[in-house]
C-alpha cells in the first residue's frame, strides 16, 4: 500500500521508521479530533437554535392567550351578546382563543422536540465510523 511521505513521495509504510509513522499517526489524530469537534459544535448549536425557536412560541402563544382573552374578548362578547345570552357569549369566545393557545402551544412543543435530543448526532456517527476504521486497519496491521 503506497503513501505519501512529508514530501509527497510515495512511499511503502512497512518501509518507514516508526517515529514517522507516530509522528503521522499523532497529526493525522489531532486533525480528526479537531474536525469532530467542529462538527459537534455545529449540531449542537444548529439544535439549540430549534429549541430557542420552540421556547419562542410557547411564549408567544401566552401572550397570545393574554390579549386575545383580554381585550378581543370584550368586544367579541359583546358582538354576541344581541343574539344569544352574555354567558353564552363568553364562553364562546374564551373556548376559540383556548384553541388559538392550544394550536400554538402544539407547534412550540413540535419545534422543541425536534431540537432533542441536543446530542450531535453526526458527529457521534462519525466517531463510532473512524474508530471502527482505525480497528480495521489496525487488524489488517497485524497480520
Amino acid at each position: 500500500m503506497a503513501q505519501t511521505n512529508g514530501n509527497g513521495d510515495p512511499q511503502d509504510l512497512h518501509d518507514r521508521p516508526i517515529g514517522d509513522l507516530l509522528k503521522q499517526l499523532s497529526e493525522q489524530t489531532t486533525t480528526l479530533v479537531r474536525q469532530e469537534l467542529e462538527l459537534a459544535k455545529a449540531e449542537v448549536s444548529e439544535k439549540g437554535k430549534k429549541a430557542g425557536q420552540g421556547a419562542g412560541m410557547f411564549g408567544g402563544a401566552g401572550v397570545a392567550a393574554l390579549l386575545g382573552l383580554g381585550a378581543l374578548t370584550a368586544a367579541a362578547i359583546t358582538l354576541l351578546d344581541n343574539a344569544m345570552s352574555t354567558q353564552l357569549a363568553a364562553l364562546i369566545v374564551s373556548v376559540v382563543w383556548l384553541a388559538v393557545a392550544g394550536v400554538l402551544a402544539l407547534q412550540g412543543r413540535n419545534k422543541v422536540q425536534e431540537a432533542v435530543p441536543p446530542v450531535p448526532e453526526q458527529a457521534t456517527e462519525s466517531v463510532k465510523e473512524d474508530v471502527q476504521w482505525a480497528k480495521t486497519r489496525a487488524q489488517s496491521g497485524r497480520k
